[in-house]
Protein backbone atom coordinates (compact mmCIF):
# COMPACT_ATOMS: atom_id res chain seq x y z
CA UNK A 1 0.00 0.00 0.00
CA UNK A 2 3.03 2.24 -0.21
CA UNK A 3 6.27 2.95 1.59
CA UNK A 4 6.37 3.35 5.39
CA UNK A 5 9.65 4.58 6.85
CA UNK A 6 10.17 4.74 10.62
CA UNK A 7 13.08 6.72 12.09
CA UNK A 8 14.05 5.81 15.67
CA UNK A 9 11.69 7.26 18.29
CA UNK A 10 9.49 8.94 15.69
CA UNK A 11 7.59 11.93 17.08
CA UNK A 12 4.66 11.34 14.73
CA UNK A 13 3.70 10.18 11.26
CA UNK A 14 3.07 12.06 8.00
CA UNK A 15 0.94 10.29 5.39
CA UNK A 16 1.55 11.38 1.77
CA UNK A 17 -1.28 11.54 -0.78
CA UNK A 18 -0.04 11.92 -4.36
CA UNK A 19 -1.92 13.48 -7.23
CA UNK A 20 -3.53 11.86 -10.25
CA UNK A 21 -1.04 10.11 -12.51
CA UNK A 22 1.57 9.75 -9.78
CA UNK A 23 2.27 7.10 -7.14
CA UNK A 24 4.30 6.51 -3.98
CA UNK A 25 7.52 6.71 -6.04
CA UNK A 26 6.96 10.45 -6.66
CA UNK A 27 10.46 12.00 -6.47
CA UNK A 28 9.08 15.29 -5.16
CA UNK A 29 7.17 13.65 -2.32
CA UNK A 30 10.15 11.43 -1.55
CA UNK A 31 12.41 14.48 -1.28
CA UNK A 32 10.04 16.11 1.23
CA UNK A 33 9.65 12.84 3.15
CA UNK A 34 13.42 12.52 3.52
CA UNK A 35 13.62 15.96 5.14
CA UNK A 36 10.77 15.10 7.50
CA UNK A 37 12.45 11.88 8.58
CA UNK A 38 15.56 13.91 9.33
CA UNK A 39 13.39 15.89 11.75
CA UNK A 40 12.29 12.71 13.53
CA UNK A 41 8.96 12.10 11.82
CA UNK A 42 7.89 8.81 10.28
CA UNK A 43 6.61 8.98 6.69
CA UNK A 44 4.17 6.77 4.81
CA UNK A 45 3.96 7.40 1.06
CA UNK A 46 0.67 5.85 0.07
CA UNK A 47 0.05 4.33 -3.34
CA UNK A 48 -3.36 5.50 -4.56
CA UNK A 49 -2.49 5.00 -8.23
CA UNK A 50 -5.43 4.32 -10.50
CA UNK A 51 -7.94 4.80 -7.71
CA UNK A 52 -11.06 6.90 -8.17
CA UNK A 53 -11.49 9.73 -5.68
CA UNK A 54 -13.80 7.71 -3.45
CA UNK A 55 -11.49 4.67 -3.52
CA UNK A 56 -8.45 6.88 -2.81
CA UNK A 57 -10.20 8.38 0.22
CA UNK A 58 -11.12 4.92 1.48
CA UNK A 59 -7.49 3.86 1.13
CA UNK A 60 -6.34 6.91 3.10
CA UNK A 61 -8.88 6.31 5.87
CA UNK A 62 -7.81 2.67 6.09
CA UNK A 63 -4.21 3.83 6.50
CA UNK A 64 -5.15 6.36 9.19
CA UNK A 65 -7.13 3.72 11.07
CA UNK A 66 -4.17 1.31 10.86
CA UNK A 67 -1.64 3.71 12.41
CA UNK A 68 -2.42 2.75 15.99
CA UNK A 69 -1.84 -0.92 15.15
CA UNK A 70 1.87 -0.12 14.87
CA UNK A 71 3.43 -0.09 18.37
CA UNK A 72 5.98 2.52 17.29
CA UNK A 73 3.24 4.94 16.20
CA UNK A 74 0.25 4.18 18.43
CA UNK A 75 -1.17 7.37 19.92
CA UNK A 76 1.33 9.64 18.18
CA UNK A 77 0.25 12.65 16.08
CA UNK A 78 -0.65 12.07 12.44
CA UNK A 79 -0.28 14.69 9.71
CA UNK A 80 -1.27 14.60 6.04
CA UNK A 81 0.69 15.90 3.04
CA UNK A 82 -1.17 16.21 -0.25
CA UNK A 83 0.13 17.18 -3.68
CA UNK A 84 -2.05 18.34 -6.57
CA UNK A 85 -5.39 16.47 -6.43
CA UNK A 86 -4.00 14.48 -3.49
CA UNK A 87 -4.47 17.61 -1.36
CA UNK A 88 -8.23 17.23 -1.72
CA UNK A 89 -8.02 13.61 -0.57
CA UNK A 90 -5.93 14.71 2.42
CA UNK A 91 -8.46 17.38 3.39
CA UNK A 92 -11.33 14.93 3.04
CA UNK A 93 -9.42 12.52 5.27
CA UNK A 94 -8.88 15.21 7.88
CA UNK A 95 -12.59 16.04 7.81
CA UNK A 96 -13.48 12.37 8.26
CA UNK A 97 -10.99 11.74 11.10
CA UNK A 98 -10.88 15.04 13.04
CA UNK A 99 -9.76 13.43 16.29
CA UNK A 100 -6.76 11.74 14.68
CA UNK A 101 -5.32 14.28 12.22
CA UNK A 102 -3.12 17.04 13.64
CA UNK A 103 -2.57 19.05 10.46
CA UNK A 104 -2.69 19.05 6.65
CA UNK A 105 -0.04 20.44 4.28
CA UNK A 106 -0.75 20.99 0.59
CA UNK A 107 1.88 21.40 -2.15
CA UNK A 108 0.52 22.92 -5.34
CA UNK A 109 -2.74 21.32 -4.34
CA UNK A 110 -6.34 21.49 -5.42
CA UNK A 111 -8.14 21.97 -2.10
CA UNK A 112 -11.20 23.15 -4.03
CA UNK A 113 -11.78 19.53 -5.09
CA UNK A 114 -12.49 18.64 -1.45
CA UNK A 115 -15.90 20.28 -1.83
CA UNK A 116 -18.08 20.56 1.26
CA UNK A 117 -15.44 18.74 3.32
CA UNK A 118 -13.46 21.99 3.46
CA UNK A 119 -15.92 23.37 5.98
CA UNK A 120 -15.54 20.28 8.18
CA UNK A 121 -11.75 20.41 8.57
CA UNK A 122 -10.77 21.37 12.12
CA UNK A 123 -6.97 21.03 12.14
CA UNK A 124 -4.52 23.72 10.95
CA UNK A 125 -3.87 23.74 7.19
CA UNK A 126 -0.85 24.98 5.23
CA UNK A 127 -1.42 25.69 1.52
CA UNK A 128 1.81 26.14 -0.46
CA UNK A 129 1.48 27.41 -4.04
CA UNK A 130 4.02 28.47 -6.63
CA UNK A 131 3.65 32.19 -7.37
CA UNK A 132 3.80 31.42 -11.11
CA UNK A 133 0.89 28.99 -10.82
CA UNK A 134 -1.77 31.70 -10.99
CA UNK A 135 -4.81 29.52 -11.67
CA UNK A 136 -4.08 27.14 -8.81
CA UNK A 137 -3.24 30.08 -6.55
CA UNK A 138 -6.68 31.56 -7.12
CA UNK A 139 -8.32 28.17 -6.45
CA UNK A 140 -6.38 27.89 -3.19
CA UNK A 141 -7.38 31.36 -2.07
CA UNK A 142 -11.03 30.65 -2.74
CA UNK A 143 -10.87 27.30 -0.97
CA UNK A 144 -9.16 28.88 2.04
CA UNK A 145 -12.12 31.20 2.60
CA UNK A 146 -14.30 28.13 3.16
CA UNK A 147 -12.09 26.72 5.93
CA UNK A 148 -13.26 27.06 9.53
CA UNK A 149 -9.85 26.24 10.97
CA UNK A 150 -6.48 27.98 11.29
CA UNK A 151 -4.80 28.15 7.88
CA UNK A 152 -1.96 29.82 6.02
CA UNK A 153 -1.49 30.33 2.27
CA UNK A 154 2.19 30.60 1.34
CA UNK A 155 3.38 31.77 -2.08
CA UNK A 156 6.75 30.47 -3.20
CA UNK A 157 8.22 33.16 -5.43
CA UNK A 158 9.56 32.01 -8.79
CA UNK A 159 7.98 28.56 -8.48
CA UNK A 160 5.54 26.93 -10.90
CA UNK A 161 3.03 24.12 -10.42
CA UNK A 162 5.61 21.32 -10.24
CA UNK A 163 8.18 23.30 -8.21
CA UNK A 164 10.90 22.37 -10.70
CA UNK A 165 12.73 25.69 -10.43
CA UNK A 166 16.03 25.80 -8.58
CA UNK A 167 15.51 25.77 -4.82
CA UNK A 168 11.71 25.51 -5.03
CA UNK A 169 11.36 21.95 -3.80
CA UNK A 170 13.92 22.58 -1.06
CA UNK A 171 11.79 25.50 0.11
CA UNK A 172 8.70 23.26 0.15
CA UNK A 173 10.53 20.65 2.21
CA UNK A 174 11.82 23.19 4.74
CA UNK A 175 8.44 24.89 5.18
CA UNK A 176 6.81 21.48 5.59
CA UNK A 177 9.39 20.44 8.19
CA UNK A 178 8.86 23.58 10.23
CA UNK A 179 5.07 23.29 10.05
CA UNK A 180 4.85 19.61 10.93
CA UNK A 181 7.39 19.82 13.75
CA UNK A 182 5.63 22.84 15.28
CA UNK A 183 2.20 21.22 15.20
CA UNK A 184 3.03 17.56 15.78
CA UNK A 185 6.00 17.50 18.11
CA UNK A 186 4.83 19.89 20.83
CA UNK A 187 4.41 17.16 23.44
CA UNK A 188 7.78 15.64 22.62
CA UNK A 189 9.49 19.05 22.74
CA UNK A 190 7.74 19.89 26.02
CA UNK A 191 8.89 16.61 27.57
CA UNK A 192 12.47 17.32 26.47
CA UNK A 193 12.33 20.84 27.94
CA UNK A 194 11.02 19.50 31.23
CA UNK A 195 13.76 16.88 31.35
CA UNK A 196 16.43 19.51 30.77
CA UNK A 197 15.04 21.65 33.57
CA UNK A 198 15.39 18.87 36.13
Amino acid sequence: MGDLQLPPDAGGLVLFCHGTGSDHHSPRNRAVAQVLRGAGLATWLLDLRGAADHAALDALLDAIDAVDDNPSLAGKPVGLFGASSGAAIALQGAAARPARIATVVSRGGRPDLAGACLEQVRCPVLLMVGALDQQVLELNRRAATRLHCPYKVVLLEGAGHLFEQAGALEAVAELSRQWFVQLMCREQLQSAAEALSL
